[in-house]
């Protein structure tokens, strides 16, 4: 009955999801970025320098140094959002995902998901800016801000903003369901290859499931004060310890580097398919894959991380905008692209097969290159990988709740939110023992659901987001111009005297 179940499920998802990830999606998620990259004058090309400059290096100046506390304000720190927000990304998208997008899509599927990339990070910069534009303030001095918010306040379409919450709240949902799956998975595939048997995988998937459910319930109750905090420290340590080892299994094969790069580019283009055990795969298969397997792993476009960013305490839209660049470059640019070059060094590409299950491959990535070590070592790196996915998300998906009670006052609104947060849990448990590709498809048809709305409303303000920009690159040359700080003039006016009396810096 259960099995009968989920094939329903899948059957009615592939329906949806071939018109979620139609043409016209991709059409819009580039004609998007490209329309915001024409618009602020490819400021991620521009600005990028000015993205490390304002984000990364001074928070790595100020590592040890205590910072002022803001009474007034509920906030987390602008590394504490990046972190949430980058932990939300940074997931199993960016090792099983890009497994995955190559086995079904060819090798030719990462050049497309280096130019959503491209254009994701202005597409990520102008949400990061919109979101603390349009952020609100509650009783108790939390910030909030997201998708919905920018559709609900600036686009004025609170009917949308109320449909993009709710696709919020599925895609939390399928996104946590991807990551436990994948957790479950690889975990129970360690534990048969160190014991020699697969017998119980069923029952070790399931337990796994229970342990996430139960470590991510204490997380998630602490709120985004407490997952910030988490991802703050698990995320430079997990990216640390797979740049280095994906470093060292490249330089093993560096010999068959240019051949990765090689069969990279010449299968992107292709109108033939691309031979060998990925046979039959068209070029419009190769681009969705890339595409939707980007879009999983970097969410530029989705309004996903957003919400994390609208939570820092920086009152600059932009700053934190520039924060979001970089975002997408560390995501795509740098944690993708070693691991597709890791996976397309270590295996014969035509050897490789649609058929083949993304997990064991990805596994069989570490293991081939360091044995019972990379075993090891990757059962470490991807649930942490996963599991602050997982809590990034239970955030977003909080507050797309809370934004679709909003009609109710705040002590009410507790209890749909509360709800969420039990559902969410016991899902996570559950999904351990689903198979794999049901849960893939099911995200990705989610995740494109979410998309839409968001960028409707990117297209539509993508002016507004030229011209918060011009405003604060013109304060910073000297210009004696009225900041454009937040939407609302009451807002806009402390955030402006936080900034001049330096309570808050501009850097």
């Amino acid at each position: 009955m259960w099995e009968g179940f989920l094939k329903s499920v899948e059957e009615i998802n592939g329906v949806i999801n071939s018109y979620v990830w139609g043409w016209p999606t991709i059409i819009l998620i580039l004609g998007t970025g490209l329309l915001l990259t024409i618009r602020t004058r490819f400021l991620q090309v521009r600005k990028f320098g000015e993205s490390l400059n304002t984000t990364i290096v001074p928070t790595f100046k100020s590592l040890g140094k205590k910072k002022q506390k803001d009474g007034r304000v509920q906030s987390i720190s602008q590394f504490e959002a990046f972190s949430t927000a980058i932990s939300g990304t940074v997931g199993t998208g960016n090792i099983i995902g890009v497994v995955a997008a190559i086995l079904t899509g060819g090798p030719g599927a990462v050049l497309w998901m280096w130019i959503s990339a491209f254009f994701g990070m202005v597409t990520n910069y102008a949400e990061n800016v919109l979101g603390l534009y349009y952020r609100k303030r509650d009783s108790k001095g939390n910030l909030a801000g997201g998708a919905f918010y920018y559709i609900a306040y600036g686009l004025k379409w609170k009917w949308l903003a109320y449909v993009a919450s709710v696709f919020c709240i599925l895609a939390a949902i399928g996104m946590s369901g991807v990551q436990t799956n994948k957790i479950s998975g690889s975990l129970a595939e360690a534990f048969a290859r160190v014991t020699g048997s697969a017998d119980n995988a069923e029952t070790v998937k399931l337990i796994i499931g229970i342990i996430v459910a139960v470590i991510a319930a204490t997380i998630i109750i602490g709120g985004i004060k407490r997952i910030g905090k988490v991802a703050s420290m698990l995320v430079p340590f997990m990216s640390l310890l797979f740049i280095i080892l994906a470093l060292i299994s490249i330089g093993m094969h560096y010999d068959r580097i240019g051949q990765a790069f090689g069969l990279i580019f010449s299968k992107a283009f292709s109108f033939e398919a691309a031979g060998g055990g990925i046979l039959g795969f068209t070029f419009a298969t190769v681009i969705k894959k890339g595409m939707a397997r980007g879009v999983f792993s970097n969410e530029a476009g989705l309004g996903s991380s957003v919400i994390a960013h609208s939570a820092s305490e920086t009152r600059e839209p932009v700053k934190q905008g520039l924060w979001g660049v970089f975002e997408i470059f560390f995501d795509t640019f740098i944690i993708c692209t070693l691991t597709a070059l890791m996976f397309l060094t270590t295996n014969d590409v035509t050897k490789l097969s649609p058929d083949m299950n993304d997990s064991v491959m990805s596994m069989s990535m570490f293991s081939d290159n360091f044995g019972a070590f990379g075993t090891a070592t990757f059962s470490i790196i991807l649930p942490l990988f996963a599991f602050t996915t997982i809590i990034a998300w239970s955030y977003y998906g909080e507050k797309g709740v809370e934004f679709f009670f909003s009609f109710m006052n705040e002590d009410k609104r507790k209890i749909p939110v509360t709800i969420f947060k039990v559902l969410y849990v016991v899902l996570i448990a559950v999904s351990a023992t689903i198979h794999s590709q049901v849960v893939w498809d099911i995200s990705d048809t989610c995740n494109g659901l979410m998309a839409l709305p968001n960028l409707i409303c990117l297209v539509a303000l993508s002016g507004l987001v030229a011209k918060i920009t011009k405003n604060y690159f013109d304060r910073k040359k000297g210009v004696d111009v009225e900041p454009m700080l937040s939407a609302y003039p009451d807002m806009n006016e402390e955030f402006k005297q936080d900034i001049t009396s330096g309570d808050i810096e501009m850097q």
